[in-house]
C-alpha cells in the first residue's frame, strides 16, 4: 500500500513565500523540453514560422495542424516543469488552500520564466537563420536585406533578373527600395501610381529591358507579390493566435501540475508508479 498519510512539516512558517530553487528547476526543465520539442517539428515539417520563402505555401490545414502542436508542447513542457516545481518544493504549515496556492503560485513561476527563457532562445535561433536564409541582393553580397523581405525574395528575384545585366549596377539599394514598395500593395490603398511607375524605370535601369516589358514584369510581380504577402499575413496570424492560446493553456497546466506535485509531496495522494520510475511493491 503506498503511504498517503501527510508527512510532518515543519510548524515555523518560512520566510519566503517563494523558494526559487524549484521553480528555477521547474523553469529550466520546461524551456529545455519545449526546445527539444519544436526541435522535432522543425524536422517533421511542422514549423509554420519557418524562414525559408516555401512556408508561406502552406495549407490551412497544416498551418491549423502546428498551431496544434504549440498547444500540446506547451502542456508537455509546462506540466512537467510545473510538477518538478510543486513536487522539489519544501512542505510548510497552513490550511490545504493555502498550501495549495503556494504550489500554484510555483507553478505559474515556472511558466513565466520557462516562456522569457523559451521566447530568448527562439528570438537568437530566429535571427540566425534569417541571416542564412536572406538574400544578398547584390553581386557584392554585402546589402541589408529589409524586414521581411524573404516573404517574397523570390518575387525580388524575378523583379530584377537579367540576362545581361548593365555594367556597374547594384542592387543592393534598388532591391531593398522595391521590398518596401511591393509590401504597399496590400495596404487599404494599394499601389500607388507614382510607386508603379518608378519601379518601372529602376526595373528598366537595373535589368536593361524595354519599358514596355519592363512594365509587363512589374505588373506580374506585383500580383505575385501581394498573393504571397497575404498568404504570409494569414499564416502568421494563425501562428500568433495558436501562440497565445499554448501560453494560456500552459499557465493553465503549470499551476494545477504543480499543485499535484505537491500533493503528491505531502504524502495527500499517491504518485503514480510511472512518475516515481519503479513499480508498487506486489
Amino acid at each position: 500500500m503506498a503511504n498517503t498519510q501527510p508527512m510532518t512539516v515543519s510548524t515555523v512558517e518560512s520566510r519566503n513565500y517563494i523558494q526559487w530553487g524549484p521553480v528555477i528547476a521547474g523553469a529550466a526543465t520546461a524551456a529545455a523540453l519545449s526546445f527539444v520539442l519544436h526541435a522535432f517539428a522543425g524536422a517533421i515539417g511542422l514549423a509554420v514560422s519557418s524562414t525559408t520563402p516555401t512556408w508561406r505555401d502552406a495549407s490551412t490545414a497544416l498551418q491549423l495542424l502546428s498551431g496544434l502542436y504549440l498547444v500540446l508542447v506547451s502542456i508537455a513542457a509546462f506540466g512537467v516543469g510545473g510538477y518538478l516545481s510543486g513536487r522539489m518544493r519544501e512542505p510548510v504549515a497552513g490550511s490545504p488552500e493555502e498550501i495549495e496556492f503556494r504550489d500554484g503560485v510555483h507553478g505559474i513561476l515556472v511558466w513565466a520564466i520557462g516562456i522569457v527563457i523559451t521566447a530568448l532562445i527562439t528570438l537568437a535561433t530566429a535571427q540566425a537563420l534569417s541571416r542564412l536564409a536572406t538574400p544578398s541582393g547584390g553581386p557584392t553580397g554585402g546589402a541589408q536585406s529589409v524586414a521581411g523581405e524573404n516573404v517574397i525574395a523570390y518575387d525580388l528575384d524575378r523583379l530584377f533578373r537579367a540576362e545581361r545585366r548593365p555594367q556597374n549596377v547594384d542592387l543592393t539599394y534598388p532591391r531593398s527600395e522595391a521590398a518596401r514598395i511591393l509590401f504597399t500593395t496590400t495596404g487599404h490603398s494599394g499601389l500607388s501610381t507614382e510607386d508603379r511607375a518608378y519601379l518601372v524605370r529602376i526595373t528598366a535601369a537595373t535589368t536593361g529591358l524595354a519599358p514596355a516589358e519592363a512594365e509587363l514584369r512589374v505588373a506580374a510581380v506585383i500580383d505575385q507579390a501581394r498573393d504571397n504577402i497575404r498568404k504570409a499575413r494569414r499564416s502568421a496570424v494563425i501562428l500568433a493566435f495558436m501562440s497565445g492560446a499554448a501560453a494560456l493553456v500552459g499557465a493553465a497546466v503549470a499551476w494545477f501540475a504543480s499543485c499535484a506535485g505537491g500533493e503528491h509531496r505531502d504524502g495527500r495522494t499517491a504518485a503514480p508508479a510511472w512518475i516515481l520510475g519503479r513499480r508498487h511493491p506486489a
